[in-house]
């Protein structure tokens, strides 16, 4: 889809099915896209995304736009943007539960092995706290919270201990966003 202007419609085809988004959220999410993509590159990198104004200051932008890479090129490309948006998309939240929750699960697992171990939570929770807990806090709190949820005791979370750790929590309610 690079730098094109508009989409076809064998491409918007795949999009919808892709998302379960109708023609005009697409067209809609397309030219939001293609606004955000000033040197018409064809995709979106973190400085693009630090551009909006409700995500210039969120911590975690760096770590959304990593796990929305699903090709890990450094650049999210339209069909990585409205595949990965479609999991919030407030129309979608029901039935979407498990990818909203892999996708959580994703973005603790900053080294994508598969596991959240104590180094990856260390680093989303450091992100989210910043200066609020000295480092010997932090680690306090990543200790309890992989000793609570590691039940196989291999000292990280799999993603069936993560569910189990969260499944209380309404993840579904909590990462839904209104694309309208």
């Amino acid at each position: 889809m690079g730098n094109q202007l508009s989409l076809s419609e064998k491409q918007m085809e795949e999009l919808k099915e892709l998302s379960n988004f109708s023609n005009e959220e697409v067209q809609r999410l397309f030219k939001r896209f293609k606004s955000l993509d000033k040197d018409h590159s064809g995709g979106l990198n973190v400085e693009k995304f630090l551009t909006i104004p409700n995500l210039e200051h969120n911590p975690l932008v760096r770590r959304v736009v990593a796990t929305f890479d699903d090709d890990k090129n450094g650049i999210i490309d339209f069909t990585e943007f409205i595949k990965n948006l479609s999991i919030f998309a407030s129309k979608s939240a029901d039935g979407k539960e498990e990818e909203k929750t892999k996708f959580a699960f994703r973005m603790y697992d900053v080294n994508n092995d598969g596991y959240i171990s104590n180094g990856d939570l260390f680093k989303i929770l450091k992100i989210m706290v910043g200066n609020n807990l000295t480092d010997t806090q932090l680690q306090q709190l990543v200790d309890r919270t992989i000793i609570q949820g590691d039940k196989d005791k291999d000292g990280k979370l799999s993603f069936d201990e993560f569910v189990a750790m969260v499944k209380t929590s309404n993840i579904g309610e909590k990462l839904s966003v209104d694309v309208s």
